[in-house]
């Protein structure tokens, strides 16, 4: 029997670990002084920002993980014929799968942050940017902790990662290229996370949830900041060939980002046909509301970076998410108290 034992275990652990290849240039950097304008700033403000996620959370908060932590009123499936016919105990579980499922790809996304912050510490090419990024690998495990333990001891549920969601990261992690981790973490993931964070936050009365989103979020806004600092100027004399890479990269990453949002990993729990669910989530008010406000920072620091190109404007257009374009991400933050 304990030899039975072991196997199992071993078997647990292998599904719990995935192993990915992966090669990227490495760098030393033996200029120890400041090459970026903003970044030594923002290292500083970094240092000062650090928290305690063990102490400085209410983790004794009392958490009904079948009540409304999100408002029913936006649920983009109310109008589904299989919902409608749920009982109230029914709905109540199926608004714990619904907050669990969120806040498990944020708990992905953040893991996926982990690694790529920890990759750029090796591949940028300046000092700074070592440094903010060695601040940012600490703040993206504190993230993990916090999100883990939310859904590990308030929700005790936690849904496997988004396929959408694993293709973006694997890509942005296995790429060789610093300046694609920087677009697709950075500018991208990072871009949407705060968008939903932000959402969430304005959303939700769970007190202990709205104070943890709070306090990552400042550390997320830190991050695009660093993206964009880095990335800044770069592109500007970029051989055409090689900007194409990066055009192709940006479009390819925002449409699996808004394709991920259609509720096939609900359909699939609660047994109900994937492309009804689908038709439902893509006409709903809300849903779509969504879908387009995760972009209101992704288009205007893409503007700013100079990669708005007439080929990423097509997409862009076609997405429906040009209007953020002039979006100001600096008075979102002030306003936030981020800044």
């Amino acid at each position: 029997m304990p030899e039975i034992q072991t196997i199992n275990q071993l078997e647990q652990r292998d599904r719990e670990l995935e192993t990915i290849l992966v090669s990227f240039d490495t760098n030393y950097v033996w200029n120890y002084g400041s090459i970026k304008e903003g970044l030594r700033d923002l290292y500083e403000k970094a240092k000062r920002d650090q928290w305690n996620g063990t102490t400085q959370l209410a983790w004794d908060t009392q958490v009904d993980p079948e009540s409304e932590i999100i408002p029913q009123n936006i649920n983009p499936i109310s109008g589904y014929g299989p919902f409608q016919k749920l009982d109230q105990r029914e709905r109540a579980r199926l608004r714990h799968a619904q907050i669990a499922l969120q806040l498990s790809q944020f708990l992905h996304g953040e893991q996926g942050a982990l690694i790529v912050a920890s990759q750029l510490v090796g591949g940028v090419p300046w000092m700074d940017a070592k440094y903010y990024a060695g601040t940012q690998t600490m703040d993206e495990a504190r993230h993990v902790e916090v999100f883990s333990r939310y859904l590990r001891e308030k929700l005790e549920w936690e849904w496997p990662i988004n396929e959408s969601l694993k293709e973006l990261l694997d890509a942005t992690i296995q790429d060789s290229r610093w300046d694609f981790k920087y677009l697709g973490m950075q500018i991208i993931i990072e871009g949407l996370a705060m968008a939903a964070f932000g959402n969430l936050h304005q959303l939700t009365q769970e007190p202990l949830l709205k104070d943890l989103l709070k306090y990552v979020m400042k550390d997320e806004s830190r991050h695009v900041a660093f993206g964009v600092l880095s990335l800044r100027g770069h592109y500007q004399d970029m051989p055409a060939n090689e900007l194409s890479d990066r055009e192709d990269f940006i479009i390819y990453a925002c449409e699996l980002m808004r394709d991920r949002l259609v509720g096939d990993q609900l359909a699939d729990a609660m047994g109900w046909n994937r492309k009804e669910v689908r038709a439902v989530v893509l006409q709903s008010a809300p849903a779509q509301m969504f879908r387009k406000m995760l972009f209101m920072r992704i288009v205007p620091n893409l503007k700013k970076l100079g990669l708005l190109t007439p080929k990423v404007r097509e997409a862009f257009d076609r997405l429906d998410i040009l209007q953020f374009e002039d979006f100001d991400t600096e008075a979102a933050d002030r306003q936030l108290g981020f800044l």
